[in-house]
């Protein structure tokens, strides 16, 4: 075989090759090789020593080894690499894989040096490293037998175990008994079709504390990508919070619907002994010239009775706005803003400006359409005048359908924004109600993943609502564990 025929597959090789001889002197260098060793050009490789590239120590592991190769015979001659740094001719030092192999057709007084760049790789595995390490989340990497491969500190935290106590373990290791008997074949059903999604279906999931506690968690499933064999990434979270805050919520919601419904039972039942006996007494005064502030008196116990009684409609409302309701429809924010318009009273001589901007929804309407009008009924009651402009605005954002109405009116005081959210809390002392309205609107929003934040004084000079109302829904559950 001549020169020209070993040297012409690697001119333009895109790995960095050389072509040396035992005492490590170059008799050729690819163009990939020169850019490597920050040399002008191939040409100028020719007749250097390959092992002034490399440290001292590594020089003369690399002239033993030279040694060891050239001294067998071509034909029991294998392939050699290790990884190491170069000293290139400008400073860099790349990490490099060098492979050292025989050059076929040769009297085998030669060989053919590849170098691999492999500071990418190195680069991304450090950070890959640093972001596995400093998750926030546990994260746990599973060969295809179901064994711990790789465990960052926070499961370590989690699980109260040591990450070097897990690594070879069986997973189940981190699984309560009765899970382990169906989990090997949930690997294999999961490897057979791997794809990223949550564990947990429509039950809860709970892992196994060291210590023999079981918490509950939310488990993230995805394929890993190795050359070497099939491995899959689980990120866990510990949700032992969460569920202690929903069951607080739960029971604070249920005991707020109890009570609501005792109360209003109680209180409804005098109110309703206390308007029979004004109307008895009304029957028995009947044809009595009565005084006029006596009548006037007579009125206004009506007028309050009615008012308690729609304070205790309210208290019921407001219990109930706390239930997520499940029923979805498909919504035109168009329709709903136009629909909310006509249910609500906008006296005469208040402008109404509508910018809607986006596609449809998919939520429960009657909430939504609630919420809308009863921000829209606000917007009048406390204006302030007798004229005014109102502006509803829609967009999208992230996620999110924006909900924007804001008027002219009087504003909000500084210092009141949240205040206006609590319930029997009157934004107007000389309007009617009894300050449940926004705190309804408001925990119906919550309790369907939204919320609904207020500027004092908006663009128009007066008060400004914003509703974030969940445009696309997070899927919490998937059907298979």
């Amino acid at each position: 075989m001549t020169t020209t025929d070993i040297h012409a597959p690697l001119v333009h090789a895109p790995i960095a090759a050389l072509i040396v001889d035992a005492a490590g002197v170059v008799a050729f260098g690819n163009a990939a090789a020169a850019s490597l060793l920050a040399e002008p050009d191939a040409e100028a490789l020719r007749n250097s020593l390959f092992f002034m590239w490399f440290a001292e120590d590594d020089a003369e592991t690399l002239r033993q080894m030279f040694e060891v190769f050239f001294k067998v015979s071509m034909e029991t001659r294998g392939t050699w690499s290790r990884q190491m740094v170069l000293h290139g001719a400008d400073g860099s030092r790349p990490t490099v894989t060098m492979t050292l192999a025989p050059v076929a057709g040769e009297e085998g007084d030669r060989a053919v040096v590849y170098l691999r760049n492999m500071t990418r790789e190195i680069t991304a595995e450090r950070r890959f490293t640093q972001m596995f390490e400093s998750m926030p989340l546990g994260v746990v990497v599973v060969d295809g037998k179901g064994r711990i491969a790789q465990a960052n500190a926070m499961l370590a935290v989690q699980f109260g175990w040591k990450v070097e106590q897990m690594i070879g373990q069986p997973i189940d290791m981190l699984l309560p008994e009765r899970y382990r008997a169906r989990h090997g074949e949930q690997i294999s059903g999961y490897a057979a079709a791997p794809k990223s999604r949550l564990m947990g279906g429509d039950r809860d999931v709970t892992a196994l504390h060291r210590h023999g506690r079981e918490f509950p968690v939310e488990i993230a499933l995805t394929k890993f990508e190795s050359s070497a064999q099939p491995l899959y990434m689980a990120i866990v979270s510990d949700i032992s919070h969460r569920k202690r805050s929903e069951r607080a919520l739960q029971q604070t919601n249920a005991q707020l619907e109890e009570f609501t419904y005792v109360a209003s039972h109680d209180l409804r039942s005098p109110l309703r002994g206390i308007a029979d006996l004004v109307s008895w007494i009304r029957e028995d005064l009947e044809g009595t010239e009565l005084p006029e502030d006596v009548v006037h008196n007579f009125d206004r116990i009506a007028q309050r009775i009615e008012r308690s009684e729609q304070m205790i409609d309210d208290l019921l409302a407001y219990a109930r706005a706390g239930v997520r309701d499940s029923r979805m429809h498909r919504i035109d924010p168009h329709e709903l803003v136009e629909e909310a318009l006509e249910l609500t009273a906008i006296p005469e001589g208040f402008e109404v400006d509508v910018d809607v901007q986006g596609g449809d929804i998919v939520a429960p309407r009657a909430p939504l359409s609630t919420s809308l009008r009863n921000l829209l009924s606000n917007a009048v009651k406390h204006h302030g005048g007798k004229e005014g402009h109102i502006r509803i605005a829609v967009r999208e954002e992230g996620r999110f359908t924006v909900f924007t109405v804001e008027d002219d009116g009087q504003g909000i005081p500084p210092g009141n924004e949240d205040r206006i959210f609590k319930l029997f809390h009157r934004a107007s002392p000389g309007t009617d109600g009894d300050g449940v309205g926004l705190a309804f609107t408001r925990r119906m929003i919550n309790a369907h993943g939204g919320m609904v934040t207020v500027q004092g004084r908006g663009p128009l000079g007066g008060a400004r609502f914003e509703v974030h109302w969940p445009r696309i829904l997070l899927r919490e559950n998937e059907d298979d564990d």
